[in-house]
């Protein structure tokens, strides 16, 4: 349990809040007071990509936003600057802890900080209403409580360090396929139950600074226009005070957004607000007294962050947490995010279910944890354990300074004496692996005349900037970008190097030119142009050890995304020499079978799940799943890692003894995975969603509009409701996840406005368990009863113990738990009657239960 302060604490810092609050009313209405028209409508128009106008005459600084949600980007999307890159958000999701969350929000803060970056362009928390949802691992959970209660952290947590948020996408932006325009239709109780329920947690328990409007439309509106979401239930109904920036490119009529409830307008400069709104305003067709709103709630953002002179910000700085090691984060939040789906005894255990029917300890005589000191030769197999796929792909893309694979954290972490084989196995990528190992790489930034412009270090071979290119470079002088430096190869044979990009790309190695062509687009959307440009390949037989220069001229086809977006991509890739892919598997189940342990990574790509795109199918790409069965065929003790950030299929499940969820891991992937693979710590993650066996059992899969229009067809019925009310059981339920110890629940005592859970741990060593409380109408009173799903989450709490001592969770009831929309009273209704509540380890395994009575 987190460490409270007492009332008098609380009390202090009510009052400062309190007194901080009078000076920002004040010093805004004295800053506005000083604007006129052209100056107030340019405030609500973004000055570029990522930052909103200055105003030195009023003391207004230039605030700058960043996409953030599992790292700060900064003003340059590019490798010039790294940044530490934490676990995805169904990890932070899958570790069921807040507390856990508000302290990566204190580590982004930090990062924030050091990048000059006022704002971040996160926590988003749509729902997994399907499992094909594209940007299904950008978000955290199928559950609103769940979701609500994980993101309030995170924004809690970026706030206590003085940088703001901004919650998305606000509201229904749950599936990625035509979402610029598409037109979700949303029964009025589904939209406040489950899709608007985790903003407006937020707002009442976290009070974010700014909350981003979506591109889609609700019912009709598009979220950037939606007076009645934006300005009756955010701004009304809740008392959101904060700044409301529309999506990227999202806004789209200049007097509709301004009524909608819209504060600025994003990128800039040229949108529907600045010049066009101070002429709608000129033209009457608005009042300036509705622009003084938008600008009043840009300079309480403005003063909140420490960019509006004469006031202090909302955070002093002798309050902001400082000192946060990066690499700690990552990777704590890394190995408690795992969830362990199946842990069964090596070569026995039963054919199916993950509750074994044996009776010894959790751990013991299980194929987790691997004893290193019993073991000689582990294998280490497939292409995401040397490649490990860390982050999601989009916008919440960033570029860490390092990366640790699984395959380097094994190593590193297991005894001189153990010896570590490596195989591919199966290799599911179609796109050539960005250059890394064995490169040292700079980007050069050229004029027509071949006169350096700025030189910058290179992560690896993806050169991409968005939003503002290198000191010194602007699109005016640019005309090429060479990456150029050296690669040592550490295989002789033949290497794939891989060129991409839209536009003209010469690749000479050792003086030699391998590539000189004009690259186009395969398809017709920009976005997906922009980021997975096509490739072209080329082979180069190179010696082990033997150093080359490289070098890839690029000249890009056009400059920018616009005459005011600078951005730019293209990249270098490379493969190791290969063996033909059945003989790449022949290889693999020969190391498997050598070994005392294999351990298999798995993995979705880029290309089957990103932002910009839904996923056709829940397959793991290309021959991994032949890979697996293959492998555990040749031997018993096979652990499997699934590296995905959403839900997969996995039909040999019940063929392997051990299944260990690693979602993306972030930066510290490889390190957090040895902690967890050799019990230096336990696996600490429940899944934050329901995994299905197969696609066709899913509820609901519909992600694609039918002429523009999706309807939300299944009403209150997504995830873990749906499934219950299905009859079809999943691969793994939501809320399951084992550990290495057991633990027994001793008691449960409950009111109508809490529960308090009293368990013991009954293994061999210290863990963790997250006690899951679940309500289940069982005989409402008074008029028929509503619709409602079989049981849902109420509250949750994570205890730890050492071995044979007991743990207490207190976990509140909310009223919300017993209420329901009731569409014809205009508001929420608490349902009377009578409830089971039950203390679970997951949805379908419960150890107590209980009555409560709701009069």
């Amino acid at each position: 349990m987190t460490e409270q302060p007492d009332a008098h604490g609380h009390a202090a810092d009510e009052d400062r809040a309190t007194a901080r609050a009078r000076e920002h009313t004040a010093a805004v209405e004295k800053a506005l007071g000083a604007l006129d028209l052209d100056t107030k409508a340019g405030l609500l128009s973004g000055q570029d990509m990522w930052t909103l106008p200055a105003v030195p005459a009023i003391g207004l600084r230039s605030l700058v936003v960043s996409d953030g949600p599992i790292g700060v980007r900064g003003r340059q999307w590019s490798a010039e600057d790294p940044s530490v890159a934490l676990p995805g958000p169904t990890a932070l999701a899958a570790t069921w802890d807040p507390e856990l969350a508000r302290r990566a929000g204190h580590l982004l803060a930090q990062e924030a900080r050091r990048k000059g970056v006022h704002v971040l362009l996160a926590p988003t928390v749509n729902l997994h209403r399907s499992p094909l949802g594209g940007r299904h691992f950008e978000c955290y959970s199928e559950d609103p409580l769940l979701t609500g209660a994980i993101g309030a952290g995170y924004v809690r947590g970026v706030q206590q360090g003085g940088v703001g948020t901004t919650v998305k996408h606000f509201v229904g932006n749950d599936a990625e396929t035509d979402r610029l325009t598409v037109d979700n239709r949303i029964a009025p109780r589904p939209l406040r139950e489950l899709y608007l329920a985790p903003f407006e947690h937020i707002v009442e328990n976290a009070h974010p600074w700014g909350i981003m409007t979506a591109y889609n439309q609700v019912n009709g509106s598009t979220m950037t226009e939606h007076r009645y979401l934006v300005r009756e239930v955010l701004r009304g109904e809740w008392g959101f005070d904060g700044w409301n920036v529309s999506d990227w490119t999202a806004a789209r009529h200049t007097v509709r957004a301004l009524r909608g409830g819209l504060d600025t307008a994003m990128p800039g400069p040229r949108t529907v607000f600045g010049a066009p709104l101070a002429a709608a305003v000129r033209a009457g067709e608005v009042a300036e007294s509705e622009v003084d709103e938008a600008v009043r709630r840009v300079l309480l953002l403005a003063a909140r962050t420490g960019c509006l002179e004469g006031v202090p910000a909302a955070v002093a700085p002798e309050d902001v947490p400082e000192g946060i090691d990066g690499r700690a984060v990552a990777r704590e939040v890394a190995r408690r995010a795992f969830v362990l789906l199946r842990n069964e005894p090596v070569g026995g255990g039963r054919a199916g279910g993950e509750r074994s029917g044996d009776e010894r300890p959790a751990g013991e005589g299980r194929a987790l944890p691997v004893d290193a000191a019993t073991v000689r030769q582990v294998a280490v197999i497939g292409a995401a354990a040397r490649d490990a796929r860390v982050l999601g792909g989009g916008s919440a893309t960033v570029f860490p300074e390092q990366i640790v694979s699984p395959l380097e954290g094994l190593r590193a972490a297991l005894p001189d004496d153990v010896e570590v084989t490596f195989a591919v196995g199966a290799d599911p990528r179609t796109r050539t692996p960005h250059a890394r190992a064995g490169f040292t790489l700079r980007a050069r930034y050229l004029t027509e005349g071949g006169q350096l412009l700025a030189e910058t270090p290179q992560f690896d071979g993806r050169v991409l900037v968005m939003g503002r290119y290198p000191e010194g470079v602007t699109q005016h002088t640019l005309h090429a970008v060479e990456l150029t430096g050296t690669f040592t190869p550490q295989i002789t044979g033949r290497h794939v190097l891989a060129v991409s990009g839209t536009g003209d790309l010469r690749l000479t190695i050792d003086g030699d030119v391998r590539f000189d062509d004009r690259c186009t687009p395969d398809g017709s959307d920009p976005f997906e142009a922009f980021l997975h440009p096509a490739e072209r390949r080329v082979e180069a037989v190179l010696t082990a050890g033997e150093q080359v220069d490289v070098t890839l001229r690029f000249v890009p086809a056009a400059l920018g995304l616009g005459a005011d977006m600078d951005a730019l991509s293209f990249a270098l890739g490379h493969a190791e020499p290969q063996l033909d892919p059945d003989a790449e598997m022949v290889e693999a189940v020969r190391a498997a079978a050598a070994a005392d342990v294999a351990i298999v990574v798995v993995a979705t790509t880029e290309e089957v799940e990103s932002e910009g795109f839904d996923r056709s199918d829940l397959r793991l790409p290309g021959r991994q799943d032949e890979l697996v069965t293959r492998v555990a065929a040749a031997n018993p003790h096979t652990v499997v890692i699934v590296n995905s950030g959403s839900p997969v299929e996995l039909p040999w499940r019940e063929q392997v003894p051990a299944v260990l969820l690693s979602w993306f891991p972030g930066q510290e992937a490889g390190a957090a995975l040895a902690d967890v693979l050799l019990g230096a710590h336990e696996p600490g993650g429940r899944l934050p969603t329901t995994w299905p066996a197969r696609l066709e059992d899913a509820p609901v899969t519909r992600v694609t509009p039918d002429d523009g229009t999706l309807p939300y067809s299944e009403g209150l019925f997504i995830g873990y409701r749906a499934w219950q009310r299905s009859g079809t059981d999943p691969a793994y339920a939501f809320g399951h996840g084992l550990g290495y110890t057991d633990w027994e629940y001793e008691s449960l005592d409950t009111t109508p406005d809490s529960v308090r859970v009293r368990l013991r741990n009954t293994g061999r060593r210290a863990g963790r368990e997250t006690v899951q409380i679940y309500l289940v109408p069982t005989a409402p009173a008074g008029d028929e009863a509503p619709e409602r799903p079989a049981r849902w989450l109420a509250g949750f709490a994570v205890v730890e113990a050492a071995p044979g001592e007991s743990a207490e969770a207190e976990i509140p009831l909310p009223d919300r738990a017993f209420e329901i929309w009731d569409e014809t009273a205009g508001g929420r209704r608490r349902v009377k009657g009578d409830y089971t509540v039950e203390a679970s380890h997951s949805i379908d395994d419960c150890r107590l239960t209980a009555q409560v009575s709701v009069r």
